[in-house]
């Protein structure tokens, strides 16, 4: 394929390229380059290498000077390289829907890949988790292990086609604020968009609140095609805003919640398997048994069943799918019982995730309410203390442990914590402390293990060692990890 047909305004020269990458370890005989500066890493530094191991062309910003090979200068080479990488590989699902929120973007696309299946599509969804591949009639297929939220633009590009080329349809992605704001998304062509929820999250790489909802803003602003629909949930403090975003970029608002004009949520009765939501759409009422605990479960799956409607699904299909939804590994996830309490894993790693988790668990508490989590090191600190006093207002029992404490002093990361918390317990090990909170359940209580829900692993020191909630507290409660 000539460069020509990758980039718009192609230099002199219009070679043959074989591929396309911005890792110079990876460029190969007749690859285009991507020069990309970043806050870490400036990947103007390795054209030399690059060229040396045969690239082609290089693609960068405009101060790169002359180089031995065609150069592709771009205004925003992040944006550049994903189209590039997109019109390289060519192939995508026929229908892409992506959501973005600080909590719940894995449970939605997790959600949109059951629900197209079990409408008879083949569908995928691609995030936190990885990529999974659901067909009617087949067991689910992990394409890809769990890793970044959103690949490389690259990557993307080369998961998509392969999905397509193996038969996929449909696609529901998880749009990240990293992702987005590094243009990994713009060569993916929506058909929907999704937006959950914007709370206090990744302050160390955006700064400040207005930054880090303006990255999200772009899937909207910017990514979604004119005349497409964006649904969004009606029940946060955002909607407005995106709203008003998706209104002036030419946009179809699905608004949905008990706020929602869209789907509406009309009644909400809990139940001991799930709860059961009576919704409006299209001036009729449906009423659904939704499997799942927890308000922000359904506003998760409301969006979900938006976007497959957006999708072109017929509604009442999609409702009724919604009664056999599965939850996303790790988000709050039943792992057992001991006492006649109930244990659960959650992903829950920022302040409203850590309340909104709670709040789902206190109506189905008889007893006590009791927490272990942690925080994470080399991420923001300002949310240590705001999640130790949402443990200490929200549980009847709190118990910090450990998260990932990567390169921080992991007792530091507690005291910081434990300063919103100061009656809470304090055990640094999170095995023990898992063990510690399984212990103290009772009849009627539930536990409920936070902060790395699908996680395989703990970072310690810059090393990462074998580390899963569900299995530890699966352990703690007796039972055989085939079981769990």
């Amino acid at each position: 394929m000539r460069l020509s047909s990758l980039v718009a305004d192609a230099p002199t020269g219009d070679p043959e390229i074989t591929g396309v990458t911005a890792d110079s370890r990876k460029v190969r005989p007749g690859f285009l380059f991507a020069a990309l500066p970043g806050s870490t890493v400036d990947g103007r530094r390795f054209i030399p290498g690059a060229i040396d191991a045969g690239a082609a062309a290089v693609l960068a910003p405009d101060d790169v000077g002359d180089l031995t090979v065609p150069v592709v200068h771009a205004a925003d080479p992040r944006r550049a390289y994903a189209l590039a990488a997109a019109a390289f590989w060519r192939a995508q699902p026929a229908t892409c829907v992506a959501v973005t929120g600080t909590n719940g973007k894995t449970s939605v696309a997790t959600f949109c890949r059951q629900i197209f299946a079990r409408l008879g599509r083949t569908a995928a969804s691609m995030g936190t988790l990885g990529v999974t591949v659901s067909a009617p009639g087949q067991p689910d297929r992990q394409i890809t292990p769990p890793g970044l939220t959103t690949p490389d633009a690259a990557d993307v590009a080369e998961l998509l086609a392969r999905l397509a080329g193996e038969g996929v349809t449909h696609l529901a992605l998880e749009a990240s604020s990293h992702g987005v704001d590094q243009r990994r998304l713009d060569g993916v062509k929506l058909t929907a968009a999704g937006f959950l929820n914007l709370t206090q999250d990744h302050l160390d790489y955006h700064g400040t609140m207005g930054v880090y909802r303006a990255a999200k803003l772009r899937l909207f602003d910017t990514l979604l095609p004119r005349g497409a629909t964006a649904v969004l949930n009606a029940d946060s403090d955002q909607f407005p805003v995106f709203a008003a975003a998706a209104v002036a970029a030419g946009q179809t608002v699905l608004s949905t919640g008990t706020a929602g004009e869209g789907i509406g949520v009309v009644d909400r009765v809990l139940a001991s398997d799930g709860q059961r939501l009576t919704l409006a759409h299209a001036g009729t009422t449906t009423t659904v048994h939704l499997p799942l605990a927890g308000a922000f479960q359904a506003d998760n799956a409301l969006v979900a069943a938006g976007l497959c409607i957006a999708a072109g699904e017929a509604p009442a299909e999609v409702f009724a799918a919604l009664e056999h939804l599965k939850g996303a590994p790790g988000r709050l996830q039943r792992v057992g019982a001991r006492a006649g309490g109930v244990a659960y894993v959650d992903y829950a790693h920022t302040p409203d995730g850590l309340e909104t988790v709670l709040k789902a668990l206190r109506p189905h508490t008889e007893g006590r309410l009791l927490v272990v989590f942690g925080a994470g090191g080399d991420r923001d600190r300002t949310k240590r203390p705001l999640m130790g006093e949402i443990a200490a207002r929200l549980a009847d029992v709190a118990i910090i442990t450990d998260d990932n404490p990567r390169s921080e002093d992991p007792a530091a990361i507690r005291a910081e914590v434990q300063a919103g918390a100061p009656g809470a317990l304090n055990i640094g090990g999170r095995r023990e402390a898992i063990r510690a909170g399984v212990a103290m359940l009772a009849g009627g209580d539930v536990l409920v293990v936070a902060g790395k829900g699908h996680e395989q692993g703990q970072t310690i020191a810059g090393v990462t060692h074998p580390f899963d909630d569900v299995v530890e507290t699966a352990a703690a409660l007796g039972l055989e990890a085939a079981h769990v």
